[in-house]
């Protein structure tokens, strides 16, 4: 119950910023809208699955929830730097409860966003289905492998750093390295090799495989988006565990 409480309180900060609901639900639209432009403005002749519905949808998708990184680090290290945290550290929770805390409302953003990015898509174009479904999904992980790396940041950042490092900095590297600007296999090299170590590639392929029904084709990247996740959510609470041990706010 107490983590329930918790998420309640921090689904009603992250709700009352604007930026907040732009970022995480307009922004993916954008891209859409953009993407779909670009698309029409190849000639028929031209080779241009490269930009058509069924690719841009999901990767923009697994792209968007990138700004929870931002969401989570931003409400942590705001936490950290006001006696709120310090109040709470008496209480009964641990850092566990903490953590949970704060990853429940943004993955209940998440199912938002994602439902909401793939019906926009439908109007464009994709084709509704059972893995319109499973896409909605698989994005989930995905997106709380953002909201762990940026409760990882917001453990030990100030809030003007973890928005450098979860704001542009983070964006830019999910971007590239996911191949969601442009196909990795244009660029190759080692510019992919060092893409296919990193999660957001994975994390574009898995919901693609999703979206196209490819169901085995699904689980060796969503591994790899799981293994991350697991890394940043243990070094998180192993941060946060030392806060609350130091008394560090």
């Amino acid at each position: 119950m107490k983590i329930f409480l918790f998420a309640e309180r921090n689904t009603k900060e992250i709700l009352r910023d604007p930026i907040n609901l732009f970022f995480g639900l307009g922004f993916p639209l954008v891209l859409l809208f953009l993407f779909s432009v670009i698309n029409k403005a190849i000639p028929a002749e031209a080779n241009n699955s490269m930009f058509s519905i069924e690719n841009t949808a999901p990767g923009i998708a697994a792209f968007g929830t990138v700004f929870f990184a931002l969401f989570s680090g931003m409400l942590l290290a705001k936490d950290r730097t006001t006696s709120f945290l310090m109040r709470l550290f008496a209480s009964p929770m641990t850092s566990l409860d903490f953590i949970f805390g704060y990853t429940l409302p943004l993955l209940g953003m998440a199912t938002v966003q994602g439902s909401i990015t793939f019906l926009a898509a439908a109007l464009l174009g994709l084709p509704l289905s059972v893995n319109t479904l499973l896409a909605v999904f698989v994005v989930l992980p995905i997106a709380i492998l953002f909201v762990g790396l940026g409760l990882l940041c917001g453990s030990f950042l100030n809030d003007k750093a973890v928005g450098g490092i979860c704001g542009a900095l983070l964006t830019n590297v999910a971007g590239w390295f996911s191949g969601v600007w442009i196909p990795l296999d244009l660029i190759g090299g080692v510019f992919k090799k060092i893409s296919e170590v990193l999660p957001f590639y994975h994390s574009v392929e898995a919901a693609k495989q999703s979206i196209s029904g490819n169901f085995t084709g699904i689980m060796p990247h969503l591994a790899v988006v799981l293994g991350y996740t697991v890394v940043f959510y243990a070094l998180a609470v192993i941060a946060f565990r030392h806060k609350m041990r130091g008394n560090e706010i």
